[in-house]
């Protein structure tokens, strides 16, 4: 897939609000370039793709924002709004953890990568463009796998 057909894919999976396949996310991943940590570093606004991933509704309960990398040893995945709107970031839903920015091989590319502190997930990152990437929520834990696939997410970069 060239990237410019990746892009257009991605902008109309992201506007779909059911059924949105896996496969499709993966061909759409496999087309993106890489990310590196230290152009990744600011504060970011989340969302998901419609996959039925049971993490989308634990994350709008959490009323989830979306992330902030401070700098590589300092990164909070779960920036969410408390009851009167303010950003915090959420470390109970962390397991009392924040994150690291990190380089790591994952599918035979380098890019950066979000690694909890407290829990055996991570997250990678690839360019869709100069303001938006595309996420993919890897590891051992049950909350990344919903039957069988990854959480997939994008962050568009808060001005």
């Amino acid at each position: 897939m060239l990237l410019t057909d990746a892009r257009a894919r991605f902008a109309a999976l992201r506007r779909q609000t059911e059924g949105v396949q896996p496969d499709d996310l993966d061909e759409i991943w496999a087309a993106l370039p890489t990310a590196r940590v230290d152009d990744v570093l600011g504060t970011w606004k989340g969302a998901d793709f419609a996959t039925g991933h049971p993490l989308h509704q634990g994350l709008i309960d959490a009323r989830w924002y979306g992330k902030t990398f401070v700098s590589p040893m300092d990164a909070k995945p779960l920036m969410c709004r408390d009851e009167n709107g303010r950003l915090y970031s959420n470390t109970a839903l962390g397991r009392g953890g924040e994150a690291s920015l990190w380089e790591v091989e994952f599918r035979g590319e380098v890019t950066a990568t979000m690694v909890y502190d407290n829990q055996p997930v991570f997250d990678h990152f690839k360019w869709v463009d100069d303001r938006t990437l595309m996420g993919i929520m890897n590891g051992k834990s049950p909350l990344v796998f919903h039957r069988s696939r990854h959480y997939y997410f994008l962050l568009e970069r808060d001005s």
